[in-house]
């Protein structure tokens, strides 16, 4: 039985949740409501640890969390080009990057493409479309 038939009966530690827990989490989310979990609790889990996991439920178009996963990584990739690459590592955004741009939907493309605009014009950050799921909300390219 796969992770996303059994049941999740919530985080050992919902502050630094297992990449199994976060799995098991976005295919039932409404077993623990996002509002119900710690403030930030998206920053918080934007990290280099779990970005594995959120890429791949990004990627994943049945899975019930993909929106939050997909906006994890905007906080993920603005973190680390905001940071020139002190907060997360350069190659391990260029590879997500790059498979997303091989291998995703729409989505993840545009993510793609958003990515590689900040890169090149980091002046296009504003908080709300990275970090408050903004683009994820408006489906938006950047130029």
């Amino acid at each position: 039985m796969g992770v996303e038939q059994s049941g999740f009966t919530g985080f050992g530690n919902p502050v630094d949740p297992s990449p199994a827990e976060l799995r098991a989490w976005a295919y039932r989310p409404d077993s623990v409501p996002l509002q119900s979990m710690p403030q930030d609790w998206d920053l918080l889990v934007s990290g280099d640890r779990l970005v594995g996991t959120l890429f791949e439920l990004a990627m994943d178009r049945n899975c019930p969390a993909r929106r939050f996963a997909l906006h994890c990584l905007y906080i993920y990739a603005a973190d680390g080009i905001r940071t020139n690459f002190r907060a997360h590592p350069k190659r391990r955004l260029r590879k997500l990057v790059e498979q997303a741009e091989r291998a995703g939907d729409e989505l993840m493309v545009n993510w793609a493409h958003n990515c590689r605009m900040l890169l090149a014009k980091p002046h296009l950050f504003a908080y709300p479309d990275w970090c408050e799921g903004g683009l994820v909300r408006s489906g938006r390219r950047l130029a």
